[in-house]
């Protein structure tokens, strides 16, 4: 299946015009709905826990979905995918939140934790990964992917560089010694920023894709909040982190190149032109998204991340109440508000599919 996109609304939100396409029909599926009462206000405690990126909009969700449902409480930690994912297949998680899908040897884990079912991939947030830096008197900074691969890999040490020079003409670019930063623990965030290094600049980047860092050097710095933190104090420092928070930190962002030879704004709206040729790669109500990180579509930018919901289709001894919170997150008025967040909502029609998903939840 691929995500067909027609449109944006203002700002940072994605119109519900893009479609899918491909393996599949492309009419609504049976049971979706266009909105949702928050959950059906299903009482009980829930316990989460997983991606940092998410946590703004869970922190919101949270609010608006007690608020309205007095008996229901949910309480989500931002400790990394990693940790999410860890404790889902613990047991001590309800549902995780995480920034890639399970990998192939953590699915048959946690679908362990699903009697008589499987563990769900469920896409909720698109999040823009942003490339973040503090270098006085480098506004508009441009940036290659070969270029970044060559930075965070210790091949390119100071900002005055000839590789640096060469995309920022003009530019007051100091000589003083880069400071890459990097997440600390286990992150969605950085297996999508890696996977894009691995796939668009190959032959400068050769530590792979993963959750943990791989690269020599750098400094590790703990959760999105942390990031964000460290690179706002500290001068020629450069980093990678959700928008939501650079835009709460007021972070300069580079422009990056994308393959079709563009530097490209991070926006909602160039982030949500990336879609285009994502598919589908999952089956039977999970919807685990491959995207196409050297995406040639005119005005894209490139790097980017989907946040799941990682939840038992059926066995979940805490399945109505998952359901009834999801529900809501999955719903137009819970993707809406992620909006004012420096998130994307859901395409619609990828809503719709996840929100009929969340509704066979037993």
């Amino acid at each position: 299946m691929k995500l067909q996109r027609s449109g944006f609304v203002a700002g940072i939100a994605l119109t519900a015009a893009i479609a899918l396409t491909g393996c599949g029909s492309d009419n609504e599926p049976a049971g979706s709905t266009s909105s949702a009462a928050p959950g059906d206000c299903v009482g009980g405690s829930l316990t989460a826990q997983g991606s940092t990126a998410q946590k703004n909009a869970m922190d919101d969700w949270i609010k608006a979905y007690q608020t309205k449902c007095a008996d229901s409480k949910v309480d989500y930690q931002g400790t990394g995918s990693g940790a999410g994912i860890e404790a889902f297949i613990a047991g001590t998680a309800d549902f995780a939140g995480s920034d890639s899908a399970l990998k192939e040897e953590e699915q048959p884990q946690a679908d362990a934790k699903c009697a008589g079912g499987k563990a769900l991939n469920l896409p909720m947030v698109i999040g823009p990964i942003a490339v973040v830096y503090n270098v006085d008197g480098a506004d508009g900074l441009q940036l290659s992917s070969s270029t970044i691969a060559k930075i965070f890999a210790g091949k390119i040490t100071k900002w005055n560089d000839a590789a640096i020079a060469a995309e920022n003409a003009g530019a007051k670019l100091p000589d003083a010694k880069i400071e890459t930063v990097h997440r600390a623990d286990e992150s969605g965030t950085t297996d999508n920023f890696t996977k894009y290094l691995s796939k668009t600049a190959e032959a400068d980047w050769t530590y792979g894709n993963a959750k943990a860092w791989k690269a020599p050097g750098g400094t590790g710095v703990s959760k999105s909040d942390g990031i964000a933190t460290k690179v706002k104090s500290t001068p020629n420092t450069i980093s990678y982190v959700e928008l939501s928070f650079a835009e709460n930190s007021g972070l300069q962002t580079a422009k990056i190149k994308n393959g079709a030879g563009e530097y490209v704004e991070l926006s909602g709206e160039s982030a949500g032109k990336t879609f285009e040729n994502a598919e589908i790669k999952g089956t039977d109500g999970d919807l685990a998204l491959s995207l196409d990180y050297a995406t040639t579509t005119p005005g894209a930018y490139p790097i980017v991340l989907v946040t799941y919901e990682i939840a038992c289709s059926k066995g979940s001894a805490k399945a109505k109440e998952v359901q009834a919170f999801l529900k809501y997150t999955s719903s137009s008025d819970g993707q809406k508000a992620l909006a004012d967040l420096g998130y994307a909502p859901l395409p619609e029609t990828l809503r719709t599919k996840v929100a009929d998903s969340v509704a066979k939840i037993s």
